[in-house]
């Protein structure tokens, strides 16, 4: 399909479903803040059947994002500090025929190949509560009521999600209305060694769906979106772009089935053209850690900092790291893009600067001024 240019997250999600037509599957690569997770939602409604009193009468979209992880909240007995659990919103349909269908034995399956914690689900409180095996001295104790971490949750909120997936693959009857599976980003927490397991673990799942089950997957980690392309059956594959303009905004999908998936090499040139127009947004500075985050374990770095090299006149040599750390850190810099200040600014197109001349890109990317030495 030729590369395409949106209006609005809507239209670009209706453009996915008339594909999927003639699709399977559908891969799309983007960076955070560009608009993944509001896709994935504008793509679920486009499947939402409403009655006239505004009352939701059918949908058929099984979806994974942040709003699924929002299913999911602590009770953390605040009182006494002993009996925590995770409580399940019970008025999703995401959780639809949870007591008939076993799911503690159909999740744990899938947990174990993560974690190492347990967990019972009650159906009646509509709660989950976790426990593990610990050893002290020689001897073994489980240990109830625990508060597992972030990641680990977001693991078993994820397994949870395969499960439901699996019932769609089996034909349940309870997940009849499943028409597409949509993921986006399910490995936020996870490492490289458990983001190739999982790429490969839902391929091997997907591979199993029939025919009239179409999918979208979206992400932003470059492993996790390669181990996929490899392993999907012929899924179209885009990169997805968010561009700022006068009066709005514009979404881009580009094909990319047909060339290498080297988008750290799109991101300096957009960035070296965002820094010559002087349209630099906070966001900015998250792509630019990215680019270095690759670079750094391209050449072995230990840490993606190491990519910085000021100049011998610097009196701080630390204020890059630390400015960029706190601006792809900071809760605004990307869901609501701001530009930046004339001081970041200066320090942006430095250090932006530095990093292409320093390193062997190829200058064909670039103008001729920013080969010369900064």
């Amino acid at each position: 399909m030729p590369d395409a240019t949106f209006d609005d997250l809507p239209a670009l999600a209706q453009r996915l479903r008339d594909e999927l037509e003639a699709k399977n599957s559908i891969l799309i690569y983007a960076y955070n803040g560009t608009g993944k997770t509001r896709l994935s939602t504008a793509f679920k409604d486009l499947g939402k059947v409403v009655n006239a009193d505004g009352e939701k009468t059918a949908q058929d979209t099984l979806y994974f994002n942040a709003f699924t992880e929002d299913l999911f909240f602590w009770d953390n007995d605040l009182a006494n500090d002993l009996s925590r659990v995770l409580k399940i919103n019970s008025n999703s349909r995401f959780f639809a025929g949870l007591g008939e269908l076993e799911m503690d034995n159909r999740i744990r399956p899938l947990l174990n190949r993560y974690a190492d914690f347990d967990f019972r689900i009650d159906t009646t409180e509509w709660t989950v509560r976790f426990s593990r095996v610990v050893e002290t001295a020689g001897t073994t104790a489980t240990v109830e009521d625990i508060k597992i971490s972030r990641s680990e949750e977001n693991i078993f909120i994820w397994c949870f999600f395969l499960a439901i997936v699996q019932l769609v693959i089996d034909e349940s009857e309870a997940y009849k209305w499943v028409r597409y599976v949509y993921v986006d980003d399910p490995i936020s927490s996870l490492d490289e060694s458990n983001a190739v397991m999982v790429a490969h673990h839902l391929a091997q799942m997907l591979k199993d769906a029939p025919n009239r089950i179409r999918v979208v997957v979206s992400s932003h980690h470059v492993l996790f979106f390669n181990v996929l392309c490899n392993e999907m059956r012929k899924p179209q594959r885009y990169f997805l772009a968010r561009h700022k303009q006068a009066g709005g905004q514009t979404f881009k999908i580009q094909e990319t089935s047909s060339r290498p998936f080297l988008y750290h090499l799109a991101s300096l040139v957009e960035m070296h053209q965002a820094q010559k127009s002087g349209a630099l947004y906070t966001y900015h500075f998250n792509m630019l850690r990215r680019v270095m985050e690759q670079t750094a374990a391209f050449f072995g770095y230990a840490n993606w900092h190491d990519c910085i090299k000021p100049e011998a006149d610097d009196p701080n040599e630390t204020i890059y790291k630390r400015v960029i750390d706190l601006m792809s850190h900071g809760d605004y810099s990307l869901y609501e893009p701001r530009e930046m200040m004339p001081e970041n600014k200066e320090h942006f197109g430095r250090l932006l600067k530095q990093f292409i001349t320093l390193h062997p890109f190829s200058p064909a990317l670039f103008s001729e001024d920013v080969q010369e030495k900064p």
